[in-house]
């Protein structure tokens, strides 16, 4: 049995965010949780939230909480938000804020 929590059009880059999932994949979820706590990354904060749900989401599926492990985290691109900032010279350059739609599923250990 699973469970899945997704949180989509996060402000921070996907690649960004590729960094600590490759830290908590295939780890328990309480050892996954103290990582989050103790990891100065920014994704750290929206992948804490989206752990906690995955967890909650677990408990209202009956499944044991005490044996539940990060089986697949991945990241997609979501869309870009464009924006301009004005330069030297009359000019313009494009800055481009990314947003990335996390998936997280959880199962429990045999």
């Amino acid at each position: 049995m699973e469970a899945t929590a997704k949180v989509t059009y996060v402000r921070i880059a996907p690649r960004k965010v590729q960094i600590v999932l490759d830290l908590i994949r295939n780890k328990p979820c309480d050892q996954a949780m103290a990582i989050l706590k103790h990891t100065p990354k920014a994704a750290c904060e929206p992948l804490e939230k989206l752990l906690k749900s995955a967890m909650a989401n677990a408990e209202n599926k009956d499944m044991d909480v005490s044996s539940l492990y990060v089986a697949e985290c991945f990241v997609g691109q979501g869309p870009t938000l464009k924006r301009i900032r004005p330069r030297a010279q009359g000019r313009a350059y494009r800055i481009n804020k990314k947003t990335s739609h996390i998936t997280l599923v959880l199962r429990e250990a045999e």
